[in-house]
């Protein structure tokens, strides 16, 4: 098992094309949580800003894509994306792996997410929204967060998505590959 795991893209669609190329193109699955192709109006349009370029790369990707909705995802956005826009989340069940992906601006605190998370039995439990990478495990729950790899608010502005394998999780800088936070996972 192979899953890639991106959240707010932000209609950049060049980002999108980096992480793919570098570490999603032999996934089984990628998972976005939310923010996949207008900007917002408090971020600014880097210069790739391209959301028609980064929908038509969503649509005519190899590798499944499944979209958890976020708050700057509106209807015209989910109309422009042939695969479904999915709210409040998305669940997946991969190899008996139970994942759920939101973007987090429903569910902000760490107790709503951990009651999100034991009442759908996840085992892994990914939010976005706030730009910045969280890898944890609190109970049975693996807590992820891949930051973003266009609006980065690390405190180092390190672009970032994850990559999930059957061993462990990664989460790592698209640039220049360097893995920032791992955990493994107990088979």
């Amino acid at each position: 098992m192979k899953v890639g795991i991106i959240s707010d893209t932000h209609g950049h669609e060049k980002r999108w094309a980096l992480a793919y190329e570098k570490f999603f193109k032999d996934a089984d699955l990628i998972i976005h949580s939310g923010d996949v192709l207008y900007h917002g109006p408090r971020n600014p349009m880097l210069e790739d800003y391209n959301p028609a370029g980064l929908a038509e790369r969503i649509n005519n990707c190899p590798v499944p894509v499944i979209i958890a909705k976020g708050n700057c995802d509106s209807e015209v956005d989910a109309m422009v994306l042939e695969g479904p826009v999915q709210t409040p989340y998305a669940y997946v069940m991969i190899d008996g792996f139970r994942i759920v992906a939101t973007h987090g601006h429903t569910v902000e605190t760490d107790g709503e997410k951990e009651a999100m998370a034991r009442h759908l039995k996840a085992d892994l439990f990914i939010s976005g929204h706030i730009h910045t990478t969280v890898l944890e495990k609190r109970g049975n729950t693996i807590f992820l967060n891949p930051g973003s790899p266009s609006l980065s608010k690390r405190e180092d502005k390190r672009s970032t998505v994850a990559v999930l394998t059957d061993e462990k999780i990664e989460i790592v800088d698209i640039d220049c590959e360097e893995v920032l936070m791992h955990m493994e996972l107990k088979g």
